[in-house]
């Protein structure tokens, strides 16, 4: 592929900006996207967005009276989709964080920060509600002061916009401040190599098959090449911008939509263009290989046994978010082994596949179990555990995980005694009197029988006295008499050990 690449003919240009909009999730992501969204794509065109593809392409004029494009990515603000929060912020140019002007820097506004941070972007803060009576710039210029997000104006170079994403003031000073960050950032792409850039949304359309929203980060791409990401690939047949109108080419920052995938790819993964299906097929083998490759690797580390899992959820950021959530649980004992994971209900085929995989247990999110399927689930004796709340899933996996851990016992001692007298033998029955050194001796405990220091037996305490009053456990530095049950013979001199077993 490399050889590919080397052979077109450079063609380097500005490209447009691609900016992700973070921050806490009632501080008015979504409100600030959606008015840039109506206010920059004509009614008609914005009318005909019927489908949630994750980017839109936005046109704004500058004071110049220049227009530029600008493309927005859509990010979900829920927790468990930290991941793909991760990864958006890692496929953009500028980020946008919002903050609201009443409430402040929250938890989430700090995370989301953290991904911008880790992502190494250029970032601009939006003040947001200041159509509010309670809002408050300067109040929330302090704020971010406190939590060392210093904005220019306040010790710091961090571009600041009060704006209402209700109202839309400051939207377009906003926009302004984009394309100026874009400016300063110096974005090219070159328009002569085959595209590459990131998978930002997938799924799976029972009439077209798999489609995935793609975000071209550089170079061009045109119907006839085919896309690779990871082990899925795709013809560049049907081939659509992000209002659903067919095109032929698209370049750098443009959102895209491509339909015709062999399976579904995941969100966040890269993907490069090709020029034929063999180079394409070639390409998602090689990652294939190289993923069984880890997997048999990972799965032969250490004496871990295997949850086998398949999980159905309804859309591709739902498979995100749980397997975000199961990476933040704690498996010692365990490892979690996805056999196979996909968009729609639970169907015949899962089943059959859980049956042939010994203890595998089929989850589903927001899914059902279809009507070919049920019948099945019982027949076929398949643990089917469906969810609609993610941490509640990962739950079931933990819970599952702990009780199918295997069981390791250990001795734990209780207490050291030394044995002063020895009063009476008969068989394996010996009344002996000691002291105890550490610790304790009780009742009914196990003890191991010790000369110099070394174990010559064991046996079971099975009466006990204090000054000759009966006692179920005796402490140290108090003497004792004891009736011990054992083979071993014990003499003055030796030592007991009292011990328990107990499950690790």
């Amino acid at each position: 592929m490399a050889k590919k690449l080397s052979q077109h003919q450079s063609a380097i240009k500005e490209r447009p900006p691609v900016v992700v909009i973070m921050g806490h999730i009632d501080h008015g992501k979504s409100t600030l996207l959606d008015y840039i969204r109506k206010s920059n794509i004509t009614a008609g065109e914005a009318g005909g967005i019927t489908q949630h593809l994750g980017a839109y392409e936005v046109k704004h004029k500058t004071p110049a009276s220049t227009e530029s494009t600008i493309t927005f990515l859509d990010t979900p603000g829920h927790e468990a989709f930290t991941g793909i929060r991760t990864r958006g912020a890692n496929v953009a140019d500028i980020a946008i964080l919002v903050v609201s002007a009443e409430d402040g820097v929250k938890k989430q506004t700090l995370e989301a920060l953290n991904c911008i941070k880790e992502a190494g972007l250029p970032f601009i803060i939006a003040m947001n509600k200041i159509d509010r009576p309670e809002a408050n710039i300067e109040r929330t210029k302090q704020n971010l002061a406190e939590n060392e997000i210093y904005i220019e104006g306040y010790g710091g170079e961090v571009p600041a916009v009060p704006i209402s994403a209700l109202t839309g003031q400051g939207i377009p000073e906003l926009l302004d401040m984009i394309m100026l960050v874009a400016e300063l950032a110096e974005l090219k792409t070159d328009s002569g190599k085959p595209a590459e850039g990131a998978v930002i949304e997938a799924k799976l359309d029972t009439k077209k098959g798999v489609s995935a929203t793609l975000l071209i980060k550089d170079g061009t791409l045109r119907s006839g090449m085919f896309i690779v990401a990871e082990d899925s690939y795709s013809p560049v047949r049907i081939f659509e911008d992000f209002l659903g109108k067919p095109i032929k080419e698209a370049g750098a920052s443009s959102p895209v939509r491509v339909i015709g995938f062999n399976k579904i790819p995941a969100a966040g993964a890269l993907f490069v263009a090709v020029e034929d299906k063999k180079e394409a097929e070639q390409l998602a083998q090689d990652f294939k290989n190289q993923k069984n490759d880890k997997k048999a690797v990972q799965e032969n580390t250490g004496e871990k046994i295997s949850i086998p899992l398949i999980i159905k959820a309804d859309a591709i950021g739902s498979l995100e978010g749980i397997q975000h959530e199961l990476k933040k649980r704690s498996f010692e004992k365990m490892y979690v082994r996805v056999i196979s994971e996909g968009i729609g209900d639970i169907s015949e085929t899962d089943i059959k596949t859980a049956s042939g995989t010994p203890e595998c247990v089929v989850l589903g999110f927001n899914v059902k179990v279809d009507a070919k399927a049920r019948p099945l689930v019982e027949r076929l004796n398949v643990n089917v555990q469906t969810f609609d709340i993610i941490y509640k899933l990962a739950e079931f996996v933990e819970q599952t995980a702990l009780a199918r851990s295997p069981k390791t016992f250990a001795e734990e001692s209780l207490g050291l005694a030394k044995i002063l007298q020895v009063f009476n033998k008969n068989k394996d029955k010996q009344i002996v009197g000691g002291k105890v050194q550490q610790g304790e001796i009780k009742l009914g405990g196990e003890v191991k029988i010790l000369r110099r220091d070394v174990e010559i037996g064991r046996g079971r305490i099975r009466e006990l006295q204090q000054q000759k009053q009966k006692a179920q456990e005796v402490r140290e530095g108090y003497e004792f008499g004891t009736l011990i049950e054992s083979k071993m013979e014990i003499a003055p001199g030796d030592k007991i050990e009292c011990f328990h077993v107990v499950e690790k």
